[in-house]
This record gives C-alpha cells, structure tokens and sequence, in this order.
C-alpha cells in the first residue's frame, strides 16, 4: 500500500489515480476526508506538521510520496521508519542541486532532500520542471479579458504534465531500481509564455492575445500573493536566470516508457477548467 502526501494537489491527485488504476492499494492523506468515496482509495486525516499525527496513516505502508518543505521533515521521516515503510519518493525541485541558501526555494527544498538522504530509507527524488498546471493562475486575468499581461516573457520552460510526474511517482514506487536515484521530469518542448497562450487561445477559441508584463509590475503583482521571500526566489530564477528549465529530458520516456505529454494535450485535456 502506498501512502500519498498532498493527494488533492496538482501531483497528488494525479497519483492516486496512476495508482489506483493499476490496481495497487492507495492511501490519500487528506486534511478532511471527502464526503464522496473514490473507487480504490482509501482517504486518511493527518497533519504533516504534526508527524506524530502520521502514524495511522502510514501503518502497513509500503512506500511513501512526501511533499518538500514541512518544518520536521526528519520527524515525518522518522515516523516512515518506524512503520516499515519500504520506500520513498520526495518531490522537489530543479534548483535543490544548486547550493544556494539565500534562495527561499531552493533552501526548503535542497534541506527536504538532505532529510530524505539522511533518513536510512530507500529514497528516490523528483526535480521537475515548471507544472502546465502553473497557467490555471492565469485564470482571473482570463476572466477579466482576453489580454493576458505575464511575467518572465523571454523564459522558455520545458513544463511538464503533473500527470506524467505522478506517472514517474509511480514507477519509482512501485519497480526496483530508482533507490538513490534523482529523476528529472520535463515536457517535451521548450515553451515561452507567449507559446502557452497560443495554444490556450486555439483549444479555447478565444482571441487570447500576450503582454509582457515588466518586472516592476510583476514584482508588485506577485508581492501582494505570496511572502517576499519567494517573490525574490522566482526573481532569482527567472530574471536573474539562476535556473534554466529549458532543457528537455527523456526522463518521462526513460522511465514510464511513454512519452511526456504536449502542452495541447494538456490544455485540451483542462479546457473545462478555462472556460468556469
């Protein structure tokens, strides 16, 4: 049985249904258990702040997929440990390698890998680009009209499914092989914002048009959305170019043995949720 952390977000959700659609036993952590059951998951309480909360949760499991970032994440680790689990699977982040600590991303994510590695349990790290998932942010500007003022406009990212990280998730899970291993997970083509709104505007029929948006707007903007600690982090990456998401890998292919989904497949897959 596996045991999924943040199994309502983007990677999350995805897994639990690779999972359970394989027929492997799933076990979804959740603040709340939801009042409509899902075939072949089996919904939990538990806190990841808390690790001691944890402990129903992972009794019996076999593997774990663990989000980055929780302030004890030796103290989830050790409760892992202590019952059984065979394996784990973190998801983090391009820059974790980079060494940066002044970077708020990069920080939480390369300190939830040093616990992993440190914590005696088979592990293996996902560093994926950029979610397709990211342009569902876009949505009240695209209630608002059909000008789409963005960010970081000269950045090409090879963004990648969630699906097809959750497909990955999966197989390190589940096969031998992946213990020790870090997995990098792109889509298959590198792609500038102006690129993604294209595509948006063909699956939706809508006259979507781009704007870059300059970087003092988009500071304030984002400054009112999130701590500024991580405003300055996706700065870093993106203007002063410490990252580069750009380069796309066969990790999705190598791995699942299927390539990594297009930008439009995705869209087209979501175009529900751009037109609510």
């Amino acid at each position: 049985m596996i045991l999924v952390t943040g199994a309502t977000g983007n990677i999350g959700s995805e897994l639990t249904g690779v999972l359970a659609g394989a027929g492997e036993p799933v076990r979804a952590l959740v603040r709340a258990v939801p009042g409509r059951a899902v075939p072949g998951v089996e919904h939990v309480t538990g806190d990841l702040n808390d690790p001691a909360s944890l402990a129903p949760a992972l009794k019996g499991a076999s593997g774990l997929f663990l989000l980055p970032g929780y302030r004890d994440m030796p103290g989830i680790l050790d409760e892992a440990r202590r019952a059984g689990v065979g394996r784990v699977v973190l998801l983090s982040g391009g820059s974790a390698g980079s060494g940066d600590m002044s970077n708020a991303v990069s920080r939480y994510m390369a300190a939830s890998e040093r616990a992993v590695r440190d914590s005696g349990l088979p592990w293996t790290i996902l560093r994926p680009c950029a979610f397709m998932s990211n342009t569902l942010r876009w949505l009240p500007k695209m209630r608002a009209g059909d000008t789409l003022r963005l960010p970081f406009a000269g950045v090409r990212i090879a963004v990648v499914d969630p699906y097809d990280i959750a497909a990955v998730a999966a197989r390190a899970l589940l096969d031998a092989g992946h213990e020790g291993r870090i997995h990098s997970p792109t889509g298959p083509e590198p792609l500038l914002p102006a690129d993604q709104v294209a595509v948006l505007a063909d699956v939706l029929g809508r006259d979507l048009r781009f704007e870059a948006q300059p970087d003092a707007e988009a500071h304030a903007e984002m400054s009112a959305a999130m701590p500024a600690e991580y405003v300055d982090a996706f700065f870093d990456f993106y203007v002063r170019g410490t990252l580069d998401e750009s380069v796309v890998r066969s990790t999705v292919r190598d791995v699942t043995g299927e390539a990594p989904r297009t930008f439009r497949q995705w869209a087209e897959a979501h175009a529900d949720a751009f037109r609510v």
